[in-house]
């Protein structure tokens, strides 16, 4: 069996980390017996506008239509921006042209010394934020405005089937773990978050073997901080789940350990949740762990038995390495280099 996969190393320290991630699948690749990875990288991002006028060429788009996966590394600059202002997000764009609905954002504590919480162990966080991807308040982020005016809106859109499908994506995936969703909406202030939650109580009903709980995403916040370890899946909509991602990585070490997946019914896209860091590119100092680990979720979204033993493979070396405070880049007060760091990966496969 051979895997298609498109690779966007993309803009800042996309490249650095793209390459030890793939590194470390070729490394696996040879591991397993009857899969293989076809790679094909195109150029994407900030860079690519500069050069052709569009961030998500229409030969890279296709490419990610006809793979099995896309592999993605950062996209953007701060300094490339549309003629309004607005910076190029053309990562967004891809979850919306392929309908990738469910952002997938797992969250696992390595070692005790990346969290600033105290009194929590290796494997003692551990949980897994679904967001929905295609709508919510960034379903307005199109929309023209005049910068004249004395007013700009966005609205906040919930549809009933993106709310029923990302439900019932967090209801599945429960089901490999704990056995327990939590919803994080605002339905104490907006009608359109009261929605969402109806949506979700008639979806629980079809996972009675489900626990649920629904909590204010303000509140969230809060027992993020105060409780992690209660927490198994939690979903929500489009923008909390873009701040409250951002939160939970700070608790197990910050971005760079904040692998994640943007999946649909055909399509999937597997990337670091760190944007470009274009201060550190070239550096050698960025941190490859979360791309090593979206490695991990792509071979596992490809549900084979021999993807299935790599992701293992990557989840348990990445452990091991982990399990030595020495061996960190310098986001994690270390001084191994982003090759030094997807060395020791590959050797403790």
């Amino acid at each position: 069996m051979t895997y298609r996969i498109a690779v966007l190393p993309g803009d800042g320290i996309g490249p650095e980390v793209m390459a030890e991630a793939v590194r470390v699948l070729r490394a696996v690749e040879s591991r397993l017996e009857t899969v293989r990875f076809e790679l094909q990288e195109h150029s994407v991002g900030a860079d690519e506008f500069l050069r052709s006028g569009d961030p998500l060429p229409p030969l890279a788009l296709d490419a990610c239509r006809q793979a099995d996966a896309i592999l993605l590394g950062a996209m953007g600059l701060p300094h490339v921006r549309w003629p309004n202002g607005k910076e190029l997000t053309p990562q967004i764009d891809l979850r919306e042209i392929l309908d990738l609905y469910a952002g997938v954002r797992p969250v696992r504590l390595y070692h005790e010394h990346d969290s600033p919480l105290k009194g929590y162990v290796a494997g003692e966080i551990d949980f897994v934020i679904v967001r929905e991807s295609t709508e919510g308040l960034f379903s307005a982020r199109l929309s023209q405005f005049d910068p004249s005016s004395g007013e700009v809106r966005d609205v906040m859109r919930i549809t009933r089937r993106g709310a029923e499908r990302v439900c019932r994506f967090a209801f599945e995936l429960a089901r490999t773990r704990r056995r327990n969703v939590t919803l994080v909406d605002k339905a104490n202030v907006l009608p359109s978050m009261v929605f969402f939650r109806q949506v979700f109580q008639d979806v629980a009903q079809d996972y009675a073997d489900v626990t649920t709980e629904c909590i204010y995403v303000d509140a969230a916040a809060l027992y993020l901080v105060q409780r992690p370890h209660t927490f198994d899946v939690l979903v929500t909509e489009n923008m909390f789940g873009d701040i409250l991602s951002d939160l939970a990585a700070g608790l197990v070490g910050g971005m760079g350990m904040a692998p994640s997946a943007d999946i649909g019914e055909k399509h999937a896209v597997f990337q670091p949740c760190h944007g470009t860091a274009p201060d550190i590119a070239g550096l050698g100092r960025a941190n490859p762990v979360a791309t090593i680990l979206s490695v991990a979720l792509m071979l596992e979204h490809f549900r084979h038995a021999e993807t299935d033993r790599g992701a293992a493979m990557i989840r348990h070396a990445v452990a091991r390495v982990l399990s030595d405070p020495e061996n960190r880049t310098p986001d994690l007060r270390g001084t191994l280099t982003t090759r030094e760091l997807g060395d020791r990966v590959i050797d403790a496969l």
